[in-house]
């Protein structure tokens, strides 16, 4: 005798459960019995017949549309482009050993570029010994003459401030940077090529050693700015390597300019020398090609007088700050001090 129950757990399973009784293990039913069921999960009891046990195939996954490949270990998924044959064709490494750093600081052109400009300033001592000899042995002038000249060339100094301003409110042929740097290189370049070739007299050559300084102390401030700017935003040991990179550029350039600059003018004079001199300016020129700086677009705002004047005025309020104003002051007389160096010279 068969009994067929079928037992589901929810209306919505879709593998109901099949229990079949058997009054005897040789029942001539079973037979069709068993072949009214299908694949579904069936639990078979009957008596004097053990329960069969049936190897469960492990379930497949379900095929969709909407499949995301996964990609190995070690697998560089956007490297590969998959095109109708299957091919992949290789594309070049972004963590390749191409790149170069320098101080920690990764050379780009920028850093290049703002390395340059320090190295230019340190090798440009170059010129410091050919101008004492020459204020001493062509010209004849006494220490007192020379320290005018010397303290008179340090002006631009002074007024560092005041080029910041003007580099950021009055745009070069459209750019703040880049233009200027192009052109303190050339007035560097008259100022040591009018050195080598016209100048005979102190006001001739105080005027050019002015010019020169001036040139210095521009790209200096606009070199100072870039530095800024990269340095905002960043952690504090990229903007220490960066300056790292900086005033090692400018050692390295002074090394070279101590190295050189006896043995120069002794064995071609100072002329020599300052044409040499001249030919240093033109690197930062050439370098500024390197700075990326997007470009102004338009006319002259109205309104740059008004942010220099501004400007003007919350310098002032910074300075009147006693954080500020104390260790300006100690500079300042430190700066200010006399010193023996002139004395020195003419003595040897």
């Amino acid at each position: 005798m068969l009994f067929n129950i079928n037992m589901s757990s929810s209306s919505s399973s879709p593998n109901p459960v099949s229990i079949i009784f058997l009054t005897s293990p040789n029942s001539p039913i079973l037979s069709p019995s068993l072949s009214q069921i299908s694949a579904k999960r069936s639990v078979i009891v009957a008596a004097g017949v053990p329960r069969s046990k049936r190897r469960r195939r492990p379930p497949q996954p379900q095929q969709n549309d909407m499949s995301v490949p996964v990609s190995m270990p070690f697998e560089d998924v956007s490297s590969r482009t998959r095109n109708g044959a299957g091919k992949s064709i290789p594309q070049k490494n972004r963590y390749s050993m191409s790149s170069i750093s320098c101080f920690g600081v990764e050379l780009t052109p920028d850093n290049i570029a703002i390395s340059m400009v320090y190295f230019v300033q340190g090798v440009l001592g170059l010129a410091r010994l050919a101008v004492s000899f020459y204020f001493k042995d062509d010209l004849h002038l006494d220490p007192a003459e020379t320290a005018v000249i010397t303290g008179f060339s340090a002006l631009p100094w002074l007024i560092k401030p005041l080029y910041g301003f003007i580099s950021d409110s009055v745009p070069l042929f459209g750019y703040r940077r880049r233009s200027y740097l192009v052109l303190s290189g050339l007035l560097g370049a008259l100022s040591w090529s009018l050195m080598a070739t016209f100048v005979d007299d102190k006001y001739g050559a105080a005027f050019c050693i002015l010019l020169g300084s001036l040139s210095v102390a521009f790209s200096d401030v606009v070199v100072d700015s870039m530095v800024v700017e990269r340095a905002r935003g960043e952690t504090q040991s990229v903007s220490g390597s960066l300056q790292s990179l900086c005033w090692g550029s400018s050692a390295f350039g002074g090394i070279v300019s101590s190295y050189f600059s006896g043995s120069l003018v002794d064995a071609y004079g100072v002329r020599f020398v300052f044409g040499l001199s001249a030919l240093l300016p033109l690197l930062t020129s050439a370098v500024a090609v390197l700075v990326k700086e997007q470009r102004v677009r338009g006319p002259l705002s109205s309104s740059a007088l008004d942010t220099t004047t501004n400007g003007i005025v919350e310098l002032w309020q910074a300075i009147k700050q006693p954080n500020v104003f104390l260790p300006t002051l100690f500079i300042f007389l430190w700066q200010a001090t006399p010193h023996s160096e002139s004395a020195m010279f003419y003595f040897t």
